[in-house]
């Protein structure tokens, strides 16, 4: 793994897609912008999806301490939907090819209802831009 790559847990495949420029902190957001940027632009980014708190998480006012969020259990439930659909195992992956996948799981259903399923009790699941970004394939590049 490259000190630079970064770490992904499995949920926020799904976050990059739908995030649109607003957060929890001003600092959260900085992070956010950065690390989306980069993987919205680079076809070639390679990440490592991890079973705890990542890159994303770093300026999160959730995140207690390493590997501990205060909303866990809902985070978990996020985790395990995306892990069961495209099969992952803790490790580096391209991280288009992974969302490509995800994206096509997600269209494969009626509607939105697979991604209802993995993130329908998200506080950003109303106000983002997730389902309009999958359906349309806004970040495949």
């Amino acid at each position: 793994m490259r000190k630079d790559m970064i770490r992904l847990r499995p949920h926020h495949l799904l976050c990059t897609q739908g995030y649109s420029g607003n957060g929890y902190s001003d600092n959260f957001v900085s992070n956010m912008n950065e690390v989306v940027e980069r993987l919205r632009t680079n076809k070639d980014e390679q990440i490592e999806i991890v079973f705890t708190t990542d890159n994303l998480c770093k300026s999160c006012p959730s995140k207690l301490s390493d590997g501990i969020c205060e909303s866990d259990s809902k985070v978990l439930h996020f985790d395990q939907g995306v892990i069961d659909a495209l099969n992952l195992k803790e490790g580096t992956y391209s991280y288009q090819e992974l969302i490509s996948k995800l994206d096509t799981y997600l269209t494969s259903g009626k509607e939105d209802e697979r991604l209802k399923e993995i993130c329908g009790n998200c506080n950003w699941y109303p106000v983002s831009a997730c389902w309009k970004n999958i359906k349309t394939r806004k970040y495949i590049l």
